[in-house]
């Protein structure tokens, strides 16, 4: 299924956003793309919210209706993730499984921490850099638990079906077998990205080890059953820690389940696209985190 993207406003600045459609209709990467894109063969789909080498920290707003992409915000002020040498932005084509969910109700048997709240995050290892809003296809190779601010806070680290490597990848060893030192780079960069701003490097789960994919798809279905318990109203989407929105086009038996002429939907904005805004220069500093830090 093709998708397309709909854009607000410019990128880098606080009006921007991305909304996916597919033939002209707007839809819910949280809650309408389907996790599986081709089930039978353990292929699927996901949503790419920041491209490799870019700082912006661009994420699926759980919170607004239909789910746009937009740009993290921190005190009124843009986030954008800091360049910790030799790392230039993200490493790898970051984004989230559509149809997952973290339930931040629900304490993992191993890490001993919540989920965060959020959609499965997903680092996508190909050779083509991604857009914000792509839908790609990927198969599954391992995960890593980031333990961040007492969260259980999954990476899911996944290829592209489509990259010349693909039929090497099958599990996490084929990962380090032929992107030799792409696992420990990760776990680097998640450890130290926040320490430019302030705060302390983070921890993870399992003494940072990738697990193999059997594991990876297991957590994948554990969230994928959190994300349907969500949308069906067997969760709450509202409580006073949290406010989801679940509105969506496609799930007839959610209670978020609208029709085109619902004013939640024809209430979303048309494409206004312009010009990416100048991003201050200080953006492209280079942070250097000796091992004293860490």
């Amino acid at each position: 299924m093709a998708y397309s993207t709909r854009l607000i406003g410019a990128a880098n600045t606080l009006e921007h956003r991305v909304y996916t459609e597919q033939n002209g209709i707007v839809l819910s990467p949280f809650h309408d793309i389907p996790l599986f894109a081709d089930a039978s063969n353990g292929i699927l789909n996901m949503v790419v919210e920041v491209p490799r080498w870019t700082n912006a920290k661009m994420e699926i707003s759980k919170e607004e209706p239909f789910n746009p992409i937009k740009q993290d915000i921190k005190k009124g002020r843009l986030r954008f993730v800091r360049n910790c040498f030799p790392h230039h932005g993200y490493i790898w084509n970051y984004g989230a499984f559509p149809q997952t969910w973290e339930d931040p109700n629900q304490t993992h048997t191993e890490t001993k921490a919540k989920g965060d709240n959020d959609p499965l995050d997903v680092c996508e290892i190909g050779e083509q850099v991604g857009y914000t809003g792509q839908v790609k296809q990927v198969k599954v190779l391992g995960i890593m638990a980031l333990l961040d601010e007492g969260e259980t806070d999954w990476k899911v680290i996944v290829v592209d079906v489509n990259d010349p490597h693909a039929s090497k990848l099958n599990d996490i060893e084929d990962v380090e077998r032929h992107f030799p030192g792409l696992i420990r780079a990760t776990n680097e960069w998640f450890r130290i990205y926040k320490i430019p701003d302030g705060k302390p490097e983070n921890a993870f789960a399992f003494s940072g080890e990738a697990k193999n994919k059997k594991y990876a798809t297991e957590i994948i279905h554990e969230c994928h059953e959190a994300w349907r318990k969500l949308i069906t109203g067997e969760t709450p989407s509202k409580t006073p820690s949290y406010e989801l929105s679940i509105t969506n086009t496609t799930i007839e038996n959610s209670p978020g389940f609208v029709r085109r002429n619902d004013p939640a939907y024809t209430s979303v904005p048309a494409d206004s696209r312009k010009p990416p805004a100048p991003i201050d220069p200080s953006i492209s500093k280079w942070f250097y985190i000796s091992s004293a830090q860490i």
